[in-house]
């Protein structure tokens, strides 16, 4: 079901005109905010965690919770998630599962932390869900209002969606927006092609008024591309298989066994990628003609790939590409603290930057 409502251009419309109001409204006026107090320092990377949590939930379930409001409230849901995230995460930590497990069945340490904002996390998805029937979902645009019109009705499995499409819609664009703008803070050159690439195609100081004009923006989706391919939000990701079976090279793999494929490693490969495998290079993904051209989704699995294939691959891209063009076209980013090595990262679900990515906003002066 959802696959089927979001090829349709009616929602695809929908969720630029979401994403374009969240911009416009809400980080356009913070970071000029910013901007305008020289020594202030932003976490850019807590900011691109509010808009996509504030644009998925407007999104898939039509209700605001105002997180990037100027005066940066406090989301007990987002704060819930984050640590239900790195607790999950921690389990693979332990010696042994075992471990984990002792702590689960005494309720105790990090496994009673973990019940605790689990148990909330559920509290107010299933709010999100009253609300929505207390609202009427009949004539509403948001994905939940569609699945609700359908023939699910068991609030559990609906509670499930709520969450999954939070995971999915929140955590991974907020992290590949922080990696994009750390990449762009040490590569300056790269964010300025990014702005005459713009010009170009939009003409100056011109606006962003759909999606379709995204397409044209080649060097913007390379960098996207690029960005991930150096730091995916989901670094290793698994499948466990169904029945016995045989990997291409014709290896033996038996029904239960746990397959793990890592594409933060894979996208560091001199094999796969060459020599300079290392660099942050868009151009890569530009063919002789100037236009973008997609690498063969097995050796570049970020979005997964055959069947599994990410469902919201296009939102995302939309968003992050709808984000990043408006911010780069106003303001330039400074890191408060530089440093040239790679950065690290925090026990998470999805990658996440220890300690944030704080930096310093300044407004592009308009040419006219």
């Amino acid at each position: 079901m959802a696959s089927l409502e979001l090829r349709r251009n009616s929602i695809r419309s929908f969720a630029f005109d979401v994403m374009n109001n969240e911009i416009q409204n809400r980080l356009i006026p913070l970071l000029a905010c910013v901007a305008n107090n020289k020594d202030k320092i932003l976490d850019l990377q807590d900011v691109f965690r509010r808009f996509s949590f504030d644009c998925i939930c407007r999104f898939s379930f039509g209700l605001d919770p105002k997180c990037l409001e100027l005066s940066l409230p406090i989301s007990q849901f987002a704060i819930s998630f984050d640590l239900a995230s790195q607790l999950s995460a921690k389990r693979a930590m332990h010696v042994s599962s075992i471990v984990w497990k002792i702590k689960r069945f005494f309720n105790i340490g990090s496994e009673r932390k973990l019940k605790k904002a689990i148990k909330l996390i559920n509290i107010l998805a299933q709010e999100v869900i009253r609300q929505r029937r207390k609202l009427g979902f009949s004539n509403h645009k948001d994905l939940l209002s569609r699945f609700m019109q359908g023939d699910i009705v068991n609030e559990t499995y609906l509670r499930d969606i709520v969450i999954s499409f939070l995971l999915a819609g929140r955590d991974t664009v907020a992290s590949t927006s922080t990696s994009l703008f750390w990449l762009l803070a040490e590569n300056p050159r790269v964010a300025e092609r990014i702005r005459e690439e713009a010009n170009e195609v939009l003409g100056l100081n011109q606006e962003l008024t759909s999606c379709e004009q995204l397409r044209d923006l080649h060097y913007l989706q390379a960098c996207v591309y690029e960005s991930m391919r150096l730091y995916p939000p989901i670094q290793f990701d698994s499948k466990f298989c169904l029945e016995d079976d045989f990997l291409p090279d014709g290896t033996f793999v038996k029904k239960g066994t746990r397959v793990t494929y890592h594409p933060y490693a894979m996208g560091r490969m001199e094999e796969l990628w060459g020599v300079d495998c290392l660099e942050f290079k868009p151009e890569r993904w530009i063919n002789k003609d100037g236009v973008f051209f997609q690498e063969n989704p097995y050796k570049y699995p970020v979005f997964q790939a055959g069947v599994r294939v990410c469902l919201g691959k296009e939102m995302a891209l939309v968003e992050l590409k709808s984000m990043t063009l408006s911010f780069l076209r106003r303001f330039h980013v400074e890191l408060a603290h530089p440093s040239h090595h790679i950065p690290r990262f925090s026990p998470g679900l999805t990658a996440s930057f220890c300690g944030g990515l704080p930096v310093f906003v300044r407004e592009i002066k308009s040419t006219t």
